[in-house]
């Protein structure tokens, strides 16, 4: 399956990503604070202090959707419902990113965007986690044979058990039957013969 190798690719890009981000927010805040430069009244010791706490932020934040990717590929399941929410928020990051990169970047940030998009995208509806387990998997029609099999078993079980008692009963009948027609002991009591008795005197 691709969708494995898939998933370590996009925790390693997501990591990456986290480093360039937290690496560009302080350099800009290291330029900041040495240029003395103000933005709107802002004082520059303010601008350099926030760009560089964002910057650390952005790249907790992409270190932490690098690790749910990366758990995804090694227990090559679907993510958890915080992993889940975090592939889905870089994914929307991302899009919004690569709209704005367009006219400030050029075309190629927007395609390294839109790359890191579908690896996102395609990680998250690889996994599915509704998918049954080869375990748990029962093949169509599988319940509907299984309760066929139990409803022929059950009706061979009462046949063979009918049979049973129908022997039986045959059986009893050929035995009654042999009683009542003296073949036997009964037949040979009821066919002897006893001499008449003997004439009084007169």
């Amino acid at each position: 399956m691709v969708r494995r190798p898939v998933a370590w690719v996009t925790a390693l890009v997501l990591l990456a990503e986290a480093i360039g981000v937290a690496l560009l927010n302080w350099f800009l805040g290291v330029v900041v604070d040495r240029q003395d430069m103000s933005l709107a009244g802002l004082d520059s010791d303010t601008m350099a202090v926030s760009s560089k706490i964002g910057g650390l932020v952005f790249g907790l934040y992409f270190v932490a959707c690098a690790v749910s990717a990366l758990l995804v590929g090694v227990r090559d399941r679907a993510p958890g419902l915080v992993g889940r929410v975090l592939l889905i928020s870089a994914a929307v990051v991302h899009a919004l990113l690569g709209a704005f990169t367009v006219g400030l970047v050029g075309w190629g940030a927007f395609v390294f965007m839109m790359v890191v998009l579908g690896l996102i995208v395609f990680t998250l509806l690889a996994y599915d986690r509704r998918e049954a387990g080869p375990a748990d998997a029962a093949p169509p029609g599988g319940g509907g044979d299984g309760e066929g099999l139990r409803r022929e078993d059950g009706a061979g079980q009462g046949a063979g058990q009918g049979g049973a008692v129908d022997l039986g009963k045959d059986a009893g009948d050929g035995r009654h039957g042999d009683g009542r027609h003296g073949d036997g002991r009964h037949g040979d009591g009821g066919t002897t013969v006893v001499p008449p008795p003997a004439p009084s005197p007169s």
